[in-house]
């Protein structure tokens, strides 16, 4: 099936690792034109060094700190500059805080915060004008099943989710008017470094693979085992196709069953 994205452009944030690193090359795969951006700048060419030797022309990899406006700024002023338009944006930086309530400071809460809503703020107010004259926009905001179905253990987490789904059902409101549709994908076990890191930090526990079973189990996960970055990536490309043209304000859940929130 022809999904509508070869020849046009889209912007993903956090494409060194996981999520962000297979929708990059799920994006190129399908033809478009992708840029894409992380603080390791260094780390983030080697991740893709593998799309760069096939795609060159339509990948753009730049060092960008999404907290910070004017970072943004330069990097969407550069992927216009190289591809001529903007035709989609993909919020993906931000990992998990691990804290319940009594052990969160005042600066986690700040930094959670900063970085979620930031993550998300930026870019959109930066590429807003070159979305404006696609005339098939989308934005998808990266979220957690969290922001519906918080956890004591993600206190802050949960809450500065919770926060960014407000946030993307109201935007796909106010953008409509603009032709830009905006739609959230609602993650829950998702093989990642963060979690490959935990997987470590545990100490003998066997093989990654029955070390998650077991964490999927405890969360309840009717599939009994993690996702996968390429199942989340299909999703997001989904999204943003043309063909999707009258999904928006919606929260798609890819978490194996876990949701429990009707």
């Amino acid at each position: 099936m022809d999904l509508g994205l070869s020849g046009r452009t889209y912007v993903v944030t956090g494409g060194s690792s996981g999520i962000g690193k297979a929708l990059v090359a799920m994006l190129v795969d399908e033809g478009a034109c992708v840029a894409t951006c992380a603080r390791n700048v260094d780390r983030l060419a080697a991740e893709t060094a593998r799309i760069a030797e096939t795609a060159a022309d339509r990948l753009l990899t730049l060092g960008c700190d999404v907290r910070s406006g004017e970072d943004t700024e330069e990097f969407i002023a550069a992927v216009a500059e190289r591809f001529g338009g903007i035709d989609g944006l993909v919020s993906n930086a931000g990992e998990s805080r691990m804290k319940p309530f009594a052990d969160t400071t005042w600066e986690d809460w700040h930094d959670e915060l900063e970085l979620k809503f930031a993550s998300v703020l930026n870019p959109l107010t930066a590429a807003l004008a070159h979305l404006r004259r696609s005339d098939a926009a989308a934005v998808v905001n990266v979220n957690a099943i969290l922001a519906r179905q918080p956890e004591t253990r993600l206190v802050a987490t949960s809450a500065a989710r919770a926060g960014v789904l407000n946030l993307s059902k109201n935007l796909a409101t106010e953008l409509a008017a603009d032709g830009i549709r905006v739609n959230s994908v609602c993650l829950g076990l998702i093989d990642s470094g963060q979690w490959r890191r935990r997987y470590e930090a545990a100490g003998p526990a066997g093989s990654f693979e029955a070390w998650s079973a077991a964490v999927a189990a405890d969360r309840g996960v009717p599939l009994g085992r993690f996702g996968t970055p390429i199942e989340v990536a299909y999703v997001i490309t989904s999204l943003l196709s043309p063909l999707a043209s009258f999904v928006t304000g919606s929260s798609l859940d890819v978490g194996g069953g876990v949701g429990r929130c009707v």
